[in-house]
């Protein structure tokens, strides 16, 4: 209550009544010079403070006529000795003096009253007040421990997922290493293929060198198609984790503000130099959520970010798996193919020096068959002069005259000589036929062995080449992407 250098009196203790006292005139210090302020919604100030007040009495000015400085009772006229009998009575005085003392009685007793009740009601209204503004400060400070608790838990979220995306983005360049990697074994594979498309005749064979390239281009391919699909997939799943972190990032910057906002209004004081009156700001509901749904909210961000990170925890796992296996898995196929293609070489080697060794011995076979043949023809060049002798002498004896024309022994002797050396010429002839056929035999054989030396010595050529280009192959951590 304040003092406004007047005192106040309650608006219930009725009207005074005119008694011998003059009434009080009004003075500046008034109810309008005190203009008390009222919240907006709330009852007028003055509906518990009182309306009526105690005017400062201005006494009014008495002439020196109606005053008389010596002190003596003024001279009653007798003309106005009959306005003596228009005065009160004693019993009147008595009267109005016991009213007024009773009506002054009954309103101190209203006052007192009005005082110990109003004093009892700012009393309960202080602590009502004071309880409420303890009630609101506890309530914040509950409603800080709240946002707290789930900032700790999006702050632990949100660095688990942080972690895992990390993670998640690590086996992504793994797999473009790994696949970037398989570029030059796909190649080197490739390139062999091609190289022993240039073997020649018979070793253009479906051995087990090109089933082994061919298998070993189709594992690369599919490593790299596997890679690929994986890669795509991360990057899905990486579209999703930032997704989740953009909620859990906005969800943590909301409560961070809340937060801030919060504890500023608990740290406010009756002192603060920062409050202020806000009318019908309590009458506004802006809010969008209850307790149930702000705490579902950030759960349900808590859980979709656990979801997806629980999707990347088992994509990342398969991508890992998949690059172990995928690296034995070409690996086991590379160790083939050479073990295939040193083989092949051995092979191939041990083939062309049969070759070289049986050219050597049709060679030597072909010396033989043309020493052979030369002797042949001689032989029969030789018999030809025996065969002369012999057909000459018959053909003299034929010369003989008469009976001299005998067949004797000479004669038959000399046609058995022709006979015989005609056989044995015919017998030499087929004989240097034979020779000879042979010759062009073991000659068409060189040919073909010369030829077939020739082949394999292009498919040890290419075998060879592609046995040093396949010396090189990408070591387990590069093919697993961790190079």
């Amino acid at each position: 209550m304040e003092f406004l250098g007047t005192t106040q009196v309650a608006s219930y203790c009725g009207r005074r009544k005119n008694c011998l006292l003059p009434d009080l005139a009004p003075t500046s210090t008034t109810k309008e010079t005190y203009q008390s302020y009222c919240l907006p919604g709330y009852r007028y100030l003055n509906c518990w403070r009182p309306s009526l007040m105690h005017k400062v009495v201005l006494v009014p000015e008495i002439s020196d006529k109606e005053f008389n400085c010596t002190g003596r009772p003024p001279t009653i006229l007798p003309a106005l000795r009959s306005s003596l009998h228009t005065r009160y009575s004693t019993r009147d005085w008595h009267h109005a003096n016991m009213v007024h003392l009773k009506g002054s009685e009954a309103s101190r007793y209203s006052a007192g009253r009005l005082n110990t009740d109003s004093m009892r009601l700012m009393q309960n209204k202080d602590q009502l007040t004071y309880l409420m503004q303890e009630d609101s400060k506890r309530n914040l400070a509950e409603r800080i421990t709240n946002i707290d608790f789930w900032r700790s838990e999006l702050i632990h979220e949100l660095e688990c997922l942080l972690k895992e995306t990390q993670a998640l983005e690590t086996v992504k360049q793994r797999l473009e290493s790994a696949a970037d990697a398989l570029q030059g074994p796909l190649k080197i594979a490739l390139e062999c293929l091609y190289h022993r498309e240039m073997r020649k005749g018979i070793d253009l064979v479906h051995d087990d060198v090109e089933k082994n390239l061919i298998k070993e281009v189709d594992v690369y391919k599919d490593c790299q198609e596997i890679s690929t699909k994986l890669t795509q997939k991360i990057n899905q799943q990486l579209g999703i984790n930032r997704d989740a972190q953009h909620a859990l990032e906005h969800d943590l910057s909301d409560k961070n503000t809340a937060s801030f906002i919060d504890e500023k209004c608990f740290n406010l004081r009756n002192t603060s130099n920062s409050i202020n009156f806000y009318h019908g700001v309590e009458k506004t509901d802006g809010t969008v959520s209850i307790p149930e749904t702000w705490a579902k909210f950030t759960e349900d961000n808590i859980r979709c970010s656990q979801h997806a990170r629980a999707n990347s925890v088992k994509l990342r796992e398969d991508a890992e798996a998949k690059l172990e296996s995928t690296s034995q898995e070409m690996w086991n196929h590379f160790v083939s193919t050479n073990l295939a293609l040193n083989n092949r070489i051995a092979e191939v080697a041990d083939v062309k020096n049969k070759l070289q060794a049986q050219l050597a011995k049709v060679l030597q076979e072909i010396f033989q068959t043309e020493d052979t043949i030369m002797l042949l023809e001689r032989s029969i060049k030789a018999k030809e002069y025996p065969l002369k002798v012999a057909q000459t002498r018959l053909e003299g004896r034929t010369r003989r005259p008469n009976i001299e024309l005998c067949c004797d022994a000479p004669q038959l002797q000399l046609i058995t000589e022709v006979y015989t050396i005609d056989d044995t010429l015919q017998t030499l002839k087929r004989r240097l036929q034979e020779a000879q056929d042979t010759l062009q035999m073991l000659i068409l054989d060189k040919s073909n062995l010369e030829h077939e030396i020739s082949v394999k010595t292009n498919s040890f050529f290419i075998d060879k080449k592609c046995m040093d280009m396949r010396k090189v192959f990408p070591s387990t951590p590069r093919l697993t992407g961790f190079i």
